[in-house]
């Protein structure tokens, strides 16, 4: 095997193993990133669901301070209608007894909904913190599975070429143009040689066509004329 060939046959190899170890991680990276817009499909969803119960919260807090502020307003009504004579002494600090301790069971409720609500704020803002890590992963994984699948189209094409160079042996090229080569030659000769045939028949024709042909009239009387003077005998 020439040193070329091995040349092939190595990187023939090397081309190979690098498509099988970009394979798996290629559907590794796909399932991973499937995975991970699972879970942050899931993560928003969750994120969704927190936000609207710190919104109700932040919503039953301000209703509650609210209806604080009313009881307070309405026990203070009750006093100024006392100094004015309006009410009953008596009554009127009743009654406006009854509006500030409902006032103050409001203050409660309003204190402890936001203390959940700041709880739950902060429960937002670690899953939005998670949620934004979780995108920026998927982008990350993304961008590396773009790279990975280019790599492994380079190498694919690799593979293709070093099998086609591999496959091409150069004796065997040498070997089939010394065949066509000796063919030609052969055909050449066979060529040149009907052609020297025709020639020979064709001048073998002549020679026939011109020893039966008669001489003309007048050289033949003059060819006896110089015979007789000469004396030489027909």
């Amino acid at each position: 095997m020439s040193i070329f060939k091995r040349m092939f046959k190595v990187a023939q190899s090397q081309a190979h193993s690098a498509i099988d170890r970009f394979e798996d991680p290629i559907k590794m990276t796909e399932q991973g990133i499937r995975d991970l817009k699972g879970n942050l499909h899931e993560a928003m969803t969750n994120l969704a669901q927190v936000k609207a119960v710190a919104i109700r919260m932040r919503k039953d807090t301000e209703q509650q301070q609210l209806l604080a502020s009313d009881y307070e307003r309405k026990a203070m009504g009750l006093l100024q209608k006392m100094q004015a004579g309006e009410l009953d002494s008596a009554e009127a600090e009743r009654l406006a007894g009854e509006a500030l301790s409902r006032k103050s069971e409001a203050d409660g409720r309003a204190l402890s909904l936001a203390n959940d609500q700041e709880r739950q704020d902060q429960m937002v803002n670690r899953l939005q913190t998670k949620v934004e890590k979780l995108r920026r992963e998927i982008d990350r994984y993304e961008n590396e599975l773009i790279t990975l699948r280019a790599r492994a189209k380079t190498a694919s094409s690799m593979k293709k070429v070093n099998q086609q160079l591999a496959g091409a042996d150069a004796s065997e090229t040498i070997a089939m143009l010394e065949k066509m080569r000796d063919k030609v030659l052969e055909e050449e000769s066979l060529a040149q040689a009907y052609g020297e045939l025709t020639e020979v028949s064709l001048s073998v024709e002549q020679e026939i066509d011109k020893a039966l042909a008669p001489p003309p009239s007048d050289q033949s009387d003059a060819l006896a004329a110089l015979k007789k003077k000469m004396g030489i005998e027909s």
